[in-house]
């Protein structure tokens, strides 16, 4: 799917924002009121602030310029440095979350005012839904250009910031709501059993959407192509082209966020010359690129179908 790389680093940007000011005020209420849970979301906060720094890394690596040693650019350093997001959230995020609050089941805690715990929450939670609203915004809106549903955006979209943005704004949602209710278990029932199994739950969580990220990245790493509704798209514009007869073969493949490589064995009229087929291919180029802004490279080959051979 084709994205503004402009519009998700302002989204990133806005997310680490935020979880840079949730991660102090959770460790604050975490030290204050001994709270495991509380300790995990400030971990949580911290893995996704550095998430959010290696997101910013991951667009401004991706937007560099081609060069003679890498003629095709450099999009797929972006999708480098969002797979070492996405182990930021793994190592920091849900290693530390889990462990701690494994120690916590086993080994106990002493509780106190959990008044602060309690407001950091609160004020977190509304922090996070910001970002995740704008997160989802863009996705919204994306989605409606494509004429896709938004769930089938978000798994298929080379826009991997934005991916990891919305999962993790979602993820820690959901964390906070953990968290709250696992200290709520521990002041009412007066065991640590609900604060440290509210910790690994939030490990847990942490742990599916580190895991999901790193798939996506390590498919786009490989050579990922685009969705078949836009691969539709795609041969039809080739179709269109009156010097166009068949397209043999159409592969496709994300160089980058928002980055595709089309290459295409198309069958030409027979009738056209050589110079009416050199002209057919710049139109077609021209028009890929004009129909569709995702599309930044265009190979074509001309190829006669089997049909063809054989009865020649």
């Amino acid at each position: 799917m084709a994205d503004s790389s402009g519009e998700s680093l302002g989204t990133v940007i806005v997310a680490g924002l935020a979880n840079l000011a949730i991660a102090v005020a959770k460790l604050v209420a975490g030290l204050l009121s001994g709270s495991a849970a509380m300790l995990s979301e400030a971990a949580h906060s911290a893995a996704d602030t550095v998430t959010e720094v290696l997101l910013v890394v991951s667009v401004r690596r991706a937007g560099k310029p081609a060069d003679r040693r890498h003629p095709f650019g450099y999009g797929k350093a972006g999708f480098f440095w969002a797979m070492m997001a996405a182990f930021a959230t793994l190592v920091g995020g849900a290693g530390f979350s889990i462990t701690h609050g494994l120690h916590t089941i086993s080994h106990g805690e002493e509780l106190s005012d959990l008044t602060l715990s309690y407001v950091v929450l609160a004020v977190s939670f509304v922090l996070e839904g910001i970002s995740f609203l704008k997160g989802f915004a863009q996705v919204r809106g994306q989605a409606r250009k494509w004429g896709i549903g938004r769930l089938t955006l978000l798994s298929r979209t080379s826009d991997t910031p934005l991916k990891a943005v919305i999962l993790e704004d979602g993820a820690a949602l959901a964390g906070l709501v953990i968290a709250a209710l696992g200290l709520l278990g521990s002041q009412l029932t007066g065991s640590a059993l609900w604060d440290g199994l509210a910790s690994v739950l939030i490990g847990v969580l942490l742990l599916a959407v580190g895991l999901a990220l790193v798939a996506a990245n390590v498919s786009l790493l490989i050579g990922q192509s685009v969705s078949r509704p836009v691969e539709t798209e795609i041969r039809a514009l080739l179709l269109a082209q009156p010097e166009v007869v068949d397209v043999v073969e159409l592969m496709t493949m994300y160089m980058g966020p928002g980055a595709l490589m089309v290459a295409a064995k198309v069958d030409f009229d027979d009738d056209a010359s050589a110079a009416g087929v050199e002209i057919a291919c710049d139109e077609v180029d021209r028009r890929l690129r004009a129909e569709l802004s995702l599309i930044t490279q265009v190979f074509l080959d001309p190829t006669p179908t089997r049909r063809q051979d054989q009865s020649s």
